[in-house]
């Protein structure tokens, strides 16, 4: 595990996750479990909280660079975001019932939705590592295309063997079996066929989405873990995984110490693709601006083109090369240049004879130019000595 202070000179991956709202003194608060948080940390990366505020969801790009998405914790996913396709059969009376028994869950939150939901697709459209716990991973399935239990014991309960998902009055110590698939990332994270997982929802997946593998199922059937098979690889960069457990709160009673090894491992996994993803950005913004500059430069070096929408005729181009014309000094070469062509057209104007005339004046002011030349270099005293006005005069 990556000591955070022996990171302090480096810039590190960043991680976004997005807060949850809930009533404190009659005031919003917005919060993060700080479990995630001290395990992002302690793994290398820094933890970057979306605060859940109205209109936060059309400024996320404000957020960039984003090298990793964690969400985690909150109410229900809206139904209408994933419901439409495959109808869940609730009644009226058992949604009564169900709000009942999960008040707090079945509030809605859209903006959260909204956020969560940009953020999952965002990820999946650029290839971002994301790691999705409990609400995390159902947000990512819907993001995906698949579709939600409303409620687990409803609809999932009543026809198989009812595993317990949740228990309020034992909320934190409440545990049940889940099976591991052999040969996926959880069965090597863990190294164990069955694990004892808690459980705080009373939703999750009903349709995986296609792109999606289970690795963990509940005694009943219900999906405890799922990832993408093409998108996990994290020495690469590459992290896709949703878990319907809470891997970061599965430890000792009265203790930090976790149940399993593999409830750490989880997160530095995921950490570990951050900073792989993060170290091919910044590779690739490098090759690239280093392509820009080589082909700015041998572009200017040849003078094909110096000024953005100037045209340059081919007597010009090979005029600016004679003169050395490069990238850095274009501006001052195509001043000079037009200068001398403007010269050109004046002296044109000119009949012969005043051309002579001017010629005459030049070739006599260098004989001047160098007698005095002559003399200061011989009398270095008489150094405020100057050419007499009268010659000057004389022309």
């Amino acid at each position: 595990m990556v000591v955070a202070n022996d990171l302090s000179s480096k810039i590190l991956p960043r991680v976004l996750i997005v807060s949850r709202r809930t009533l404190r003194k009659n005031k919003y608060v917005d919060f993060v479990g700080e479990y995630h948080l001290d395990l992002i940390v302690s793994s290398g990366a820094v933890p970057v909280i979306v605060p859940r505020v109205n209109g936060i969801h059309s400024m996320l790009q404000s957020f960039e660079p984003i090298h990793g998405v964690l969400l985690c914790e909150g109410e229900d996913v809206d139904p209408s975001l994933y419901a439409d396709a495959e109808s869940s059969g609730l009644s009226p009376e058992d949604m009564e019932e169900i709000k009942k028994v999960h008040a707090e869950d079945m509030t809605i939150d859209r903006e959260k939705d909204s956020i969560e939901l940009t953020l999952a697709r965002l990820c999946l459209e650029r290839n971002i590592p994301f790691l999705g716990i409990c609400r995390g991973s159902q947000i990512l399935n819907v993001a995906a295309g698949g579709t939600l239990y409303q409620d687990i014991d409803k609809e999932l309960g009543t026809t198989t063997t009812t595993t317990k998902h949740i228990d309020y009055d034992n909320y934190d110590g409440h545990r049940h079996e889940a099976r591991i698939v052999e040969e996926t990332p959880l069965y090597k994270l863990f190294e164990e066929m069955e694990i004892m997982v808690n459980s705080y929802h009373h939703q999750g997946v009903k349709r995986l989405a296609q792109r999606f593998v289970p690795m963990a199922y509940a005694p009943d059937g219900l999906i405890e873990g799922f990832y993408d098979p093409n998108r996990y690889d994290p020495k690469e960069g590459q992290f896709l995984m949703g878990l319907q457990f809470h891997p970061e709160r599965m430890r000792l009673s009265g203790s930090d110490e976790f149940d399993y090894p593999g409830c750490a491992l989880v997160y530095q996994e995921f950490v570990k693709a951050v900073i792989a993803f993060q170290k091919k950005q910044v590779n690739a913004t490098q090759m690239e601006m280093k392509r820009k500059t080589t082909t700015l430069v041998k572009s200017f070096s040849q003078a094909e083109f110096l000024e953005a929408n100037t045209v340059l005729s081919k007597q010009q181009e090979n005029r600016l090369q004679q003169m050395g014309a490069t990238v850095r000094n274009s501006c001052v070469y195509m001043k000079r240049m037009k200068r001398k062509e403007e010269q050109e057209r004046a002296m044109d104007k000119f009949s012969a004879e005043r051309l002579s005339d001017l010629l005459s004046f030049h070739h006599m002011m260098a004989r001047l130019c160098s007698d005095a030349i002559k003399r200061k270099l011989l009398e270095p005293e008489a150094t405020d000595r100057t050419i007499e006005s009268s010659f000057f005069l004389n022309y």
